[in-house]
């Protein structure tokens, strides 16, 4: 790399002398009216200031599931298998297995592993460790790391897209179709990447620290003082009191409820006592409206330890957090759905995926469903995933 050679100019010349000599014959030649002094240095400097370079890097992670390796082998060198791409860092990437290894000159006998830039994008500098999975449960997977050599290497740089890093040799293939890394006919790599970001990070003279929104809070106590209530809800025989405008604005079947015309099929009286209107809502039990309402107002689900509470068999379908994804799925409460599926999405396991992906399905869970598949795909036999499929 070039150094720098500097770009200094030269001093300004000082000004031309010519005609200086016709003034010095003048004694009586007026004296130059006296000019204001020059501000000083310090008059003219501004408040310091600093700022601070900071370079880090932006990880993310991407298991890739090999079912069928014994029918990938012989697919011929050279040639691979791509992993779904992933995002991390602005950037897509992707894995690739190469069953019969990348090029015959670098010993076919070992499969190879590379780590592929996925989208567009020039010197990506990045960070990679690819780990082999032991299936065994005794945990000694197999390692290659770039973070522990970015000291003496640094980060490597991807030139464009289709630019990869790993290994050919990423393992003898004789060696791993014995190990405890291949299960069922299965292999598992986890990729970690660490896109290279560098940020200016700037003092600020005068911040003002801003608390978060608390406008939950707010409507909540609104809903327990039960201040300016105009509408009863019975459910199951238990009433709750709420106010319509709330309602409305958070569910447009509210809305039609309470502002269109009596709707078909909807029962609904003028409470005496207190001229409130009272709606009746028969397919739901107390504590699930109890818990909507909380969403209604506050914005957030109820403590954890509610949601996946059961009263008898323990399924998933009995869970608090299945019959609020009902409730979503009838009152059209996109966000509170997304909640459900995020909370219920944590506890799929072998036993509960089928039963979780024909809740999913029920009620139109799109993005729990997708997550119920793909853990069937990485987690069950092939005769077993038929039988989990709706």
């Amino acid at each position: 790399m070039d150094e720098d050679a500097g770009d200094a100019s030269p001093p300004p010349a000082p000004p031309p002398l010519a005609h200086a000599h016709a003034h010095a014959h003048h004694p009586h030649a007026p004296a130059p009216a006296p000019q204001p002094p020059a501000p000083s240095q310090r008059d003219m400097s501004s408040s310091p200031t600093s700022s601070r370079s900071v370079t880090e890097t932006v990880n993310g992670s991407h298991r890739f599931v090999i079912q069928g390796y014994s029918l990938a082998k012989g697919m011929g060198v050279g040639k691979h298998i791509a992993s779904e791409t992933f995002s991390v860092g602005g950037f897509q990437w992707a894995v690739y297995f190469y069953p019969d290894g990348k090029n015959p000159e670098d010993n076919s006998a070992y499969v190879s592993v590379f780590i592929a830039l996925a989208s567009e994008g020039t010197d990506v500098r990045a960070l990679f460790e690819l780990t082999l999975l032991d299936q065994s449960g005794k945990g000694k997977h197999k390692v290659h790391s770039h973070f522990d050599r970015s000291l003496e290497s640094g980060p490597y740089t991807l030139k464009y897209r289709g630019s990869m890093w790993g290994y050919k040799r990423f393992f003898r293939r004789t060696a791993l179709e014995t190990s405890d890394f291949l299960k069922d006919d299965c292999l598992k790599i986890n990729c970690t990447v660490g896109v290279v970001v560098s940020t200016i990070d700037y003092s600020r003279p005068h911040s003002i620290q801003v608390p978060d929104s608390d406008i939950g809070y707010h409507f909540g106590s609104l809903l327990d003082n039960e201040e300016g209530v105009d509408v009863i809800l019975n459910v199951g025989g238990e009433r709750f009191h709420a106010h319509k405008l709330v309602l409305a604005a958070r569910s447009h079947v509210f809305r039609s409820q309470f502002f269109d015309d009596e709707s078909d099929g909807e029962k609904s009286e003028v409470d005496e006592s207190d001229e409130l209107r009272e709606f009746f809502i028969d397919d739901m039990e107390p504590k699930v409206f109890k818990a909507m309402l909380h969403f209604l107002y506050r914005d957030t689900l109820v403590d954890e330890n509610e949601l996946g509470a059961s009263s008898s068999d323990g399924s998933v379908f009995d869970t608090l957090a299945a019959k609020l994804l009902a409730a979503a799925d009838k009152y059209e409460l996109g966000r509170l759905r997304l909640l459900c599926e995020s909370y219920l999405c944590k506890g799929v396991t072998v036993a509960s995926v089928s039963s979780t992906l024909e809740l999913a399905d029920r009620h139109r869970a799109m993005e729990l469903k997708a997550v119920c598949l793909k853990f069937a795909a990485e987690n069950l036999s092939a005769e077993n995933i038929h039988s989990v499929l709706p």
